[in-house]
């Protein structure tokens, strides 16, 4: 991961914290521990995530917890 990639993905952790109001702690659980959302999906994908808005990116990773089991629907 470079620099860039380990900001995106605080940015995603915080805001979909946020989000979901559950705390950052517990989100980076689920996305690394829980998942391989973060390593398999987030940063591979960050050339074309970050550059869509907020909305759509919280969005997007919802959906992956989502179809993971990750999060209930």
């Amino acid at each position: 991961m470079n620099q860039n990639e380990i900001e995106f993905a605080v940015f995603c952790i915080e805001n979909i914290a946020q989000a979901l109001q559950k705390n950052s702690k517990e989100i980076f659980e689920l996305l690394v521990n829980e998942s391989d959302i973060l390593i398999d999906y987030i940063i591979p994908c960050y050339e074309s995530l970050h550059t869509q808005s907020k909305q759509y990116i919280m969005d997007d990773i919802v959906d992956v917890m989502k179809s993971k089991g990750v999060i209930a629907c």
